[in-house]
């Protein structure tokens, strides 16, 4: 009886060692200024908003007006965000907004950090909160 229980440990161990933490994040390397992977298309996305509440969704990243500048759709738990951004080496600086859903008056800033794998990694706040949510995204293949 002592095996089965002590498999089922062992198990909970390695799967939880594997989910948990920014240390279990799975992350590539940081891209290199000037080496950025292309940051069009669509990601997953996962974060918790400065309130500390976990969320997931969509994310999709177009073409801008001009060199470097986009235009990011989220569809979130609970609404729809939109944002313009620019690219300053491998951080990508975001001024976004609440466009449908819950909190429609909603809007921020999120600066982001691109990694070789075109993955983005960064911290998002609201205007008129003082705390700082973070956010990853990886790219749909």
């Amino acid at each position: 009886m002592r095996r089965p229980l002590f498999a089922v440990l062992v198990l909970a161990v390695v799967f939880l060692s594997a989910c948990g933490g920014d240390e279990g994040s799975n992350l590539a390397p940081d891209a290199t200024p000037g080496e950025v992977p292309d940051l069009l298309g669509s990601y997953v996305v996962n974060g918790f908003d400065p309130l500390g509440t976990e969320y997931g969704g969509h994310l999709t990243v177009t073409e801008g007006e001009g060199p470097n500048r986009y235009r990011l759709q989220w569809i979130i738990t609970g609404s729809i965000q939109q944002a313009t951004a620019r690219l300053e080496g491998n951080r990508l600086i975001v001024e976004w907004s609440t466009v449908d859903g819950l909190n429609r008056d909603a809007s921020g800033t999120a600066e982001y950090t691109v990694t070789e794998a075109g993955e983005l990694y960064g911290t998002r706040t609201v205007v008129g909160s003082d705390e700082v949510g973070t956010e990853e995204a990886f790219p749909n293949e």
